[in-house]
């Protein structure tokens, strides 16, 4: 099994208490909502760290006029809160330069606070209008979901969370890794594709390894899930193990796949951890829950 206090998954472990009887009640709600409740400062969808390389926070009196102020959670009997920035102020929905900055400096409380975050604002940025009638939409719970202003209509929206399947192949000893055009040079890392309607994680996997390498895969098993706000998927980690070797790329979705010894994916890690390129390919980021596959699985044995 994967020890995870040993090998910590990014952007998981929040310590605010979500609070559902809060934001599900109004009035608790509001009574919480005080000008000295904390906001969460915030650049777009960007986090804005102190010197310290912290979350900066302000407090409910410097919000934005007009927000949209989503419910974070609460720290003690403190109330946490993030402001909605407008639809202009987004920018790219993955992950740019100020996050990956963030990813590097932040403690593992406040980078999974600030998922939760950036998660939920992005969503409410995009969805301000009813899918189903087109009509204005105004948060609502909180922030944990949107209604629909139209009384004939009245649905409530929630925000999503979209599936990916990320996962360590394995044949005899080695591990299927590939890369794109866009990663840096010499990065490898696992294949991954998001969950289609009408599949299990299961069928996921082998559908998104064979469409994208050519291998049929077998006894898939479950690892690790890692949250993911760029901008809102939920990283399913799987192992599973192949009996093809030939390799037969989708130009499409990659740019090369190789296999790699157990030996060549332990000094990659290991290098990466100096901050050095491998040997053998460049190991994935420590934030990265490809990062945690490729060190469980060197770290089993076999």
């Amino acid at each position: 099994m994967l020890r995870l206090r040993e090998i910590p998954i990014a952007f998981s472990g929040s310590p605010l208490d979500r609070a559902d009887h809060v934001r599900s009640d109004p009035a608790a709600l509001a009574e919480l909502a005080t000008p000295d409740a904390r906001l969460l400062r915030l650049d777009g969808l960007a986090p804005v760290l102190v010197d310290e390389g912290a979350l900066e926070w302000t407090t409910l009196a410097d919000a934005p006029e007009g927000s949209e102020l989503v419910f974070l959670g609460l720290d003690g009997a403190v109330a946490c809160f993030a402001p909605v920035p407008p639809p202009t102020a987004l920018g790219t929905p993955h992950a740019g330069p100020a996050n990956w900055a963030a990813m590097s400096v932040l403690g593992a409380d406040e980078l999974a606070i600030y998922g939760s975050a950036r998660a939920l604002i992005s969503w409410h940025a995009r969805h301000r209008f009813c899918a189903m009638c087109g009509a204005p939409t105004v948060l609502a719970k909180g922030g944990w979901s949107r209604s629909c202003t139209n009384a004939a209509c009245a649905t409530e929206h929630f925000p999503r969370v979209d599936p990916v399947t990320i996962m360590s192949v394995e044949n005899d000893g080695k591990l299927l890794l590939g890369r794109q055009p866009r990663f840096p040079a010499g990065r490898y890392t696992t294949l991954a594709g998001f969950v289609e309607p009408g599949e299990t994680i299961e069928e996921a996997v082998a559908r998104e390894t064979f469409e994208e390498a050519g291998v049929r895969v077998r006894d898939v098993t479950y690892v690790a899930s890692q949250p993911w706000p760029f901008p809102s998927s939920l990283m399913i980690g799987c192992h599973a193990h192949t009996d093809d070797t030939e390799i037969v790329i989708d130009a499409t979705e990659l740019e090369d796949a190789r296999w790699f010894t157990r030996d060549q994916v332990a000094q990659a890690l290991e290098a990466g951890d100096r901050g050095e390129v491998g040997e053998a390919f460049n190991a994935p980021p420590k934030h990265a829950i490809a990062h945690v596959l490729l060190r469980n699985w060197v770290e089993q044995g076999g």
